[in-house]
């Protein structure tokens, strides 16, 4: 089996880079004047994508970020058109997903109604790549759209780069006073970022090619025995199993996303705790022939370990798709299959782990 990572993303975000730091600057004023990102898809792949791009925008994972206003539409809320134009206003930006005509309504609509509109329309012949591409391109607006808030702090005497120099180093510069030398920097920053993006997603199939061949071998056994494959995560993890499970129902595999159910999460959370709330559901839910893939970019949320714990009891095999250096789930081998992306940065990790749950349906369908 051949695992290779296409470099669509990279092409992608390095052709469109002048573009993309003129957009960041333009959400960013969009942002200061009291608009809000609207994230729009129809399909269960896409609406994956929107909720990732909620969780991103509205969770500061970066300590001292801000906090930046996104709702995410989708159908189960009714038509998307409709409910576009029950929330829209002028100050908004929307980025819709895919080219199906209630998604193509909602953005014309947004447009009408004079919002900033980012449209994702995938022309890639490959809808694996270019959901990598788009999901890319939504982490690089969200870490970059921050440059411009923090420039223009600086500027004012404020703290400058902060809690986001890492991503942005050269905000601490004297030329960065400058608003055309920002915008060179952050076209210079998209190009850095999709080079570090392409090598990040190599290198995690390249090493993990044995953990992923494994994992294929074992999945095709679990469902020819009449297994499910059940998925779980946190946050943009959560979205990860969202898309994992879209992707195998697509190509007729049977999955359960055990991120999808608000009123039963809410529920275990409430009345038993947050470190409960997977692993009831596999209680639930698990069965022998079944397979559990966890995502934790930390390789430590507690609610994923006792998911995981509860699965190898009950003879469900087992995957984790991890970051860092795997964490608690690598060193104490408690996942049967174990695939590392070893990055620190959360973005770069979710995404080159797209490319190998991407590599699992691909071998699955």
């Amino acid at each position: 089996m051949t695992l290779t990572a296409r470099p669509a993303v990279e092409r992608f975000l390095a052709g469109e880079a002048e573009a993309i730091a003129r957009l960041c600057r333009a959400m960013a004023e969009r942002f200061e004047a009291g608009g809000r990102l609207l994230a729009v898809g129809h399909s269960p792949a896409e609406r994956s994508d929107v909720r990732h791009v909620t969780v991103e925008f509205v969770h500061p994972v970066i300590v001292g970020k801000r906090a930046l206003p996104a709702l995410g539409l989708a159908p189960e809320g009714g038509p998307l058109a409709t409910q576009m134009a029950l929330v829209a206003e002028a100050p908004d930006i929307v980025i819709g997903f895919g080219a199906h005509e209630d998604t193509r309504a909602a953005v014309a609509l947004a447009r009408e109604r004079g919002c900033l509109v980012v449209d994702l329309v995938p022309d890639d012949e490959d809808p694996f790549a270019a959901q990598e591409a788009g999901e890319a391109l939504y982490h690089v607006l969200w870490e970059l759209v921050h440059v411009f808030f923090e420039h223009r702090g600086s500027r004012a005497g404020g703290r400058g780069a902060g809690a986001s120099s890492f991503l942005y180093p050269m905000l601490d510069n004297e030329a960065a006073a400058d608003p055309d030398a920002v915008l060179t920097d952050v076209r210079a920053s998209v190009v850095a970022k999709a080079a570090e993006i392409a090598a990040l997603r190599r290198r995690t199939l390249d090493d993990n090619a044995a953990a992923l061949a494994g994992a294929v071998t074992a999945l095709r056994e679990r469902f020819a025995a009449g297994g499910r494959l059940l998925a779980l995560g946190n946050g943009g993890s959560a979205t990860d199993a969202m898309d994992l499970v879209a992707d195998l129902r697509a190509a007729g595999r049977p999955a359960l996303d055990l991120t999808e159910d608000t009123a039963v999460l809410t529920a275990v959370a409430n009345d038993v705790g947050v470190e409960a709330m997977f692993a009831r559901q596999v209680i639930a839910h698990g069965r022998r022939t079944d397979a559990l893939v966890a995502f934790s970019t930390s390789g430590g949320s507690a609610n994923v370990l006792a998911a995981l714990a509860e699965a190898r009891r009950r003879g469900l095999m087992t995957v984790a798709l991890v970051g860092y250096d795997g964490g608690r789930i690598a060193a104490e081998g408690l996942a049967d299959h174990v695939i590392i992306t070893r990055s620190e940065h959360i973005p770069r990790i979710q995404e080159a782990q797209a490319s190998a749950y991407h590599a699992l349906v691909r071998a699955l369908a």
